[in-house]
């Protein structure tokens, strides 16, 4: 870790306004990208948690700054006072000037909450799907409607319930039985697996994509007789 000196000095030019909205948050500005490192960056963390307990860091590098959330606002303008501006040395760099503003009140960040959903970004509800195009000459009056979302049950339940009771009850020889009439009654269905070899010789036969299938080639096409032909 290298040797990071942070110094505080008030000036005269820097004085706060003596009348200021209380906040809990502060912008660190005028941050080099390169200082975006974790050694430096913990430093400066360290350095602002002795004004207070910290609830938000939030380094930006894009923007070459850093946004602070403290707990308690009283914190956040100690710190305001005491680092603005804020100097900060690293071994053969010159000096560094860093600014400290106040920025707007930001909610405390609690993960362990149940409401923390409430604090993060959300998407916007959604009013139009793009299912149904307006009218090419809308009439007077016309006005979109809030469109349903697709439909996200892609059968019936009554269609769903029937398929779940298709399942394998019994298996007789080659033909597996999924559903059987009560008293012989009603729908019944059944599986039976043509391509199955009932002798042991046929196990094991290689079979290559495109060619036919060797339980196919058992079966033979049964000669049929001629049909009758005009003599002429």
């Amino acid at each position: 870790m290298p040797d990071i000196s942070i110094l505080t000095q008030r000036a005269n030019s820097f004085a706060s306004p003596k009348s200021t909205q209380p906040t809990n948050s502060l912008v660190i500005t005028q941050v080099p990208r390169s200082f975006f490192q974790p050694s430096i960056i913990n430093a400066l963390r360290d350095h602002f948690a002795t004004y207070g307990e910290i609830n938000q860091w939030v380094p930006i590098a894009s923007f070459c700054r850093i946004i602070l959330v403290y707990y308690a606002e009283e914190a956040a303008e100690v710190a305001k006072n005491a680092c603005d501006p804020l100097i900060l040395t690293l071994p053969h760099r010159i000096p560094t000037v860093l600014r400290v503003y106040r920025s707007e009140p930001n909610p405390i960040f609690s993960p362990s909450s149940p409401t923390a959903d409430e604090n993060l970004l959300r998407p916007p509800p959604i009013e139009k799907n793009f299912l149904i195009s307006p009218p090419g000459s809308p009439p007077i009056g016309w006005e979109q409607i809030r469109e349903e979302p697709p439909n996200a049950t892609p059968l019936a339940d009554d269609l769903i319930v029937a398929l779940h009771k298709l399942k394998l009850q019994e298996r007789r020889s080659s033909r597996e039985v999924l559903l059987e009439p009560e008293e012989g009654v009603g729908v019944g269905v059944y599986v039976e697996d043509c391509d199955m070899n009932d002798d042991d010789d046929a196990e094991g036969v290689d079979w290559e994509y495109g060619c036919p299938s060797p339980a196919r080639l058992r079966w033979k096409p049964i000669a049929t007789a001629m049909p009758p032909m005009r003599v002429r």
